[in-house]
């Protein structure tokens, strides 16, 4: 197994507050693919199989706003390799958008290797029943939230792979919340704000091949929902 990182060296056109970084890079890839050959991807109601993070800049701590005439980096994962050839042409053709410009590409090929930690960049998305999304203060349900992630995982496993995988545990030993409050992406639709609501972890995966396999999907195209808005971007400790 392996994984594609699309390294995008981002030049700020006008100011982005970080509250609107993730539709505005959001909206920068679904354009660039609307208007290349991965129109069909953008289209598919199916697991788009990437995932993209927020604007940073090397030795530098988040901020609140990426300013005007600045560049940062953002990265995309993607299990499909044609698609980040693809993505990586039309990201440096889209040089209308106002908002900023991506002045250079860099893949990175990533194997698996066995993984002690995975933590959350970006909030992790779950949706629960009535049009909510999984909180402590909604739910608290700690098994449902596990039983969800791991679901997620083998399904976006089984659509890329064709394959089915069979998993006797779940594929999380050890799962903390790192946020006190619910992390928010927001999107605007039809001029409406929408809030997605989500948490930031830390997880420590099992060690057998199964789950070691799931976790390396959660590196490589988001951990639960909305990936293709930011939600559940990874990074790991520790690979082996």
């Amino acid at each position: 197994m392996k994984y594609f990182e699309l390294i995008c060296k981002a030049y700020i056109k006008q100011e982005i507050e970080f509250s609107k970084s993730f539709e505005t890079i959001s909206k920068y890839i679904s354009y660039s693919m609307a208007q290349s050959e991965l129109l069909d991807s953008h289209n598919t109601n199916n697991f788009k199989h990437y995932v993209f993070g927020g604007f940073r800049k090397q030795n530098e701590p988040l901020t609140k706003v990426y300013q005007s005439g600045e560049t940062y980096e953002f990265s995309i994962h993607s299990l499909d390799e044609i698609f980040v050839d693809k993505l990586s042409l039309s990201l440096r053709q889209n040089i209308n958008n106002p908002n900023f410009l991506v002045l250079q590409t860099l893949k990175r090929v990533v194997k698996k290797s066995f993984i002690t930690e995975l933590y959350s960049a970006t909030p992790v998305i779950v949706s629960i029943e009535n049009k909510k999304f999984w909180t402590m203060e909604s739910s608290g349900d700690i098994i449902q939230l596990q039983r969800q992630l791991h679901d997620n995982l083998e399904k976006k496993y089984q659509s890329f792979y064709g394959e089915e995988i069979k998993a006797t545990q779940n594929f999380i030993q050890l799962l903390e919340i790192k946020n006190r409050v619910p992390q928010t992406i927001v999107m605007e639709k039809n001029g409406k704000k929408i809030r997605f609501f989500g948490n930031k972890f830390k997880i420590v995966p099992n060690e057998d091949e199964i789950s070691q396999k799931l976790a390396f999907v959660a590196l490589a195209c988001g951990l639960g929902e909305k990936n293709s808005y930011g939600g559940g971007f990874v990074l790991s400790r520790g690979m082996r």
